[in-house]
């Protein structure tokens, strides 16, 4: 049986299912997504409880080793005349600044089956649409749209994996949603590489 609380779900392979091993409230980690690793909370990075920004990640995402989410807490104060973080050090006489002179980028929020390559580092407050793919290197520093190919520092679009059409049928039939049971039937049609056999299948399904 299929079980998305296993944190290992592959005898001797590095591979955690996320979700049953977050302990912050403040990441957020869908069904099955996974990490080529073990200790994804330690590639959450400057992520601190006064600041109260989020990490929401969907379902079936892939997630490579050494990846990186930098959150709002690694940002300083830019609108002042130094950038110097006083107020993390308990000996200046100086209060955390108000969140509103904070260049805060609010949560960083991953789609559902985005596949992040090998030692990606993603910046405070991207969104990233399902369906992306994210090349090894990359530095993301701005939103992606679903079902894009991207790369680089920063990351751009290469191209898209599918037409308009096709993305959009996708997007309505959100697979991922689906239980296991429908999962399982659906894999001839998810792993299918005949494009134009699963717009078909999708359409007939809208």
């Amino acid at each position: 049986m299929n079980n998305p609380n296993e944190k290992f779900p592959i005898a001797g392979v590095n591979i955690t299912y996320i979700k049953p091993t977050i302990t912050n409230p403040n990441i957020i980690v869908g069904e099955f997504t996974y990490f080529a690793d073990k200790d994804f909370e330690a590639h959450v990075t400057h992520h601190y409880d006064f600041i109260g920004d989020k990490l929401i990640i969907g379902k079936f995402c892939q997630i490579a080793a050494g990846v990186e989410f930098v959150m709002n807490g690694a940002n300083h104060q830019m609108n002042a005349i130094t950038t110097y973080p006083f107020y993390i050090f308990g000996f200046w006489n100086h209060g955390t600044p108000d969140k509103s002179v904070m260049p805060l980028k609010g949560d960083t929020v991953i789609g559902n089956d985005v596949w992040i390559g090998q030692n990606v580092t993603i910046l405070p407050g991207v969104h990233v649409g399902d369906g992306a793919i994210i090349g090894l290197n990359s530095t993301v520093a701005s939103d992606l749209e679903a079902y894009g190919i991207y790369a680089g520092n920063p990351a751009r679009l290469i191209r898209k994996r599918y037409d308009d059409e096709m993305i959009s049928l996708l997007l309505r039939f959100r697979w991922w949603d689906k239980s296991i049971d429908e999962i399982n039937a659906l894999l001839p049609i998810l792993t299918s590489n005949d494009t134009e056999k699963v717009r078909n299948y999708l359409a007939s399904q809208l």
